[in-house]
């Protein structure tokens, strides 16, 4: 058997997350699944850098698969996509003996877009959350954003995704808001980048977020709710159509291409923070 690592992109609006759940329920991991044993007429489980929930998508999940394999990368990737539906494509595939996407990543990073159209806009309805009508401050969003940098107790944003942990400690390394420029118009995106997330993490970040931008809540409120670890005071959640995993981070000789662009804000303000 040989050991190997994939980048995968996919569109989860179909889909009950990437986990594989009992038949015949849709999921992303049951969907490479079936492809690689298609392709290479054998069984095999694929492991993956992190969990999406239902209707996440991704654009740099890292997962690896073990498989007797006789010809070249290049081959089995195309392979891999000839079966896989239009909405799941790997985008790059590579040997890596001893490969585990999960324990070996350094970080993952997220993106979330909100946009405030007049009226709703059906061609971003699937990538984007569309709060019309309404208008978002972004300056107080980037202070509440700024508070949630370096490791902190998320209890009140999350649950741990592993049974039987208790742990909800993360650490933070970005957490940025910015206006990015569209085809379709202007949305609101917000990154986060950290050691891992726990269940429902990143999205009720976003919600009460997006209360303070909405002046619903002050950034005072905003940092007494990070600080409670009481997660029946983050109440707005924050819908999964806007989140996308965008990069999952590894040590020279593992890295990716989406992991490579990810990266290079955080060299630059990692460089900085070295010349202080």
């Amino acid at each position: 058997m040989t050991r190997y690592a994939a980048t995968v992109a996919y569109d989860g609006s179909a889909y009950r997350g990437f986990q594989r759940q009992p038949a015949p329920t849709a999921t992303i991991q049951a969907s490479l699944e079936k492809a690689i044993r298609q392709v290479a007429r054998q069984a095999t489980a694929v492991l993956a850098a992190g969990r999406t929930d239902a209707g996440v998508h991704a654009a740099g999940q890292v997962i690896a698969f073990d498989v007797e394999w006789e010809h070249g990368e290049d081959e089995l990737l195309r392979a891999i996509n000839s079966q896989l539906p239009l909405d799941i494509a790997l985008q790059a595939l590579w040997r890596k003996d001893g490969f585990h996407p999960r324990y070996d990543a350094l970080w993952r990073q997220y993106a979330y877009r909100i946009a405030t159209p007049v009226t709703r806009h059906p061609l971003i309805a699937r990538y984007t959350w569309q709060l019309s009508g309404l208008s978002l401050d972004l300056e107080r969003m980037n202070a509440a954003a700024a508070l949630i940098l370096g490791e902190h107790d998320f209890a009140a944003f999350g649950t741990p995704p592993q049974a039987g942990s208790t742990n909800t400690v993360r650490r933070i390394f970005l957490s940025d808001w910015e206006i990015e420029l569209g085809a379709l118009g202007a949305a609101c995106r917000y990154r986060i980048r950290g050691t891992a997330f726990l269940y429902h993490m990143v999205r009720r970040l976003v919600g009460m977020m997006t209360q303070v931008g909405r002046a619903v809540l002050s950034v005072g409120e905003f940092e007494a709710i990070l600080r409670s670890r009481d997660i029946t005071r983050a109440k707005a959640l924050a819908p999964a159509n806007g989140l996308i995993l965008e990069a999952v981070g590894y040590a020279p000789g593992i890295e990716t291409e989406s992991t490579t662009r990810a990266a290079a804000p955080y060299a630059l303000a990692a460089a900085l923070e070295g010349k202080r």
